[in-house]
């Protein structure tokens, strides 16, 4: 039986699924059988990739590929969304309530309703779970997300103008410090470092490990050195390169080269 990767609807987590005997693609919708009802998803996994997955970990089974029915539903669905957050929004403007609806989404089945908002802090929404319930006549679900989690599930484009990574290929968010852009030499500007959800870029990780083993035994930004032409004092730093350039006073200036380890 085989596993595959497989996001769920378009704002929520991958999971692994039972492929069986059935074939899936890279990019095929697929319908799937969960714990509570009926849902859709697309295949992240390549064809060739087997994923290795521990058997409680799965989150159900692929009954088919989706049919042109099938992905006409899931457009009625999405209209049906578009609705329901106009419906969601006033009733959260009429309750007082301190939050933003960001998306919202059915499930395939039209089941369930989960509506994704920000907020500064707790909010006591029980009371709009009930109203909406009322209005809706389905299962209704309110999930409150982070500013990253926000710019996943908007979408957009960043600095180098690509998409967000983490809202195009990024199947979750790693940890992410200061120090990563310290290490790097980048300069510790707000709006150098930030991505568009205000965080520290996803990218600043990328590298991080490379240039933290190509600085480990070359001199630190400021530090004074001797050098052969006399002690200095490094004012700059190309750490890919393994350069330093050391100031030696009265306007004299020498590059100096660290051999790479093997």
């Amino acid at each position: 039986m085989g596993t595959i990767q497989v996001k769920l609807g378009k704002f929520r987590p991958v999971a692994f699924f039972n492929s069986g005997e059935l074939k899936c693609n890279r990019g095929d919708i697929v319908i799937l059988e969960v714990d509570r009802g009926v849902e859709y998803g697309e295949v992240l996994s390549d064809a060739h990739f087997v994923c290795k997955a521990k058997v409680e970990s799965v989150g159900g089974n692929v009954i088919r590929l989706a049919t042109a029915e099938d992905l006409k539903r899931i457009e009625d669905n999405k209209k049906k969304a578009r609705e329901a957050i106009a419906t969601a929004v006033k009733k959260i403007a009429e309750s007082k309530l301190d939050m933003q609806i960001v998306k919202c989404e059915y499930s395939f089945d039209g089941a369930k309703v989960i509506f994704f908002f920000t907020a500064e802090g707790r909010v006591d929404f029980r009371e709009l779970v009930k109203d909406l319930a009322r209005i809706f006549k389905v299962r209704i679900e309110l999930k409150q997300i982070g500013v990253r989690d926000k710019s996943k599930v908007v979408g957009g484009f960043g600095i180098c103008g690509r998409d967000l990574c983490c809202a195009s290929y990024m199947k979750s968010f790693h940890p992410l410090t200061i120090k990563m852009s310290k290490e790097q030499g980048l300069p510790l500007n707000p709006s150098k470092i930030s991505g568009t959800c205000g965080r520290i870029k996803c990218c600043m990780a990328y590298e991080y490990a490379v240039y933290r083993e190509y600085s480990r035994d070359m001199p630190r930004l400021g530090e004074k050195i001797n050098t052969p032409d006399g002690k200095g004092k490094v004012v700059d730093l190309n750490i890919l390169r393994r350069c330093a350039t050391v100031d030696l006073g009265d306007g004299k200036f020498i590059k100096m080269t660290y051999p790479a380890k093997e």
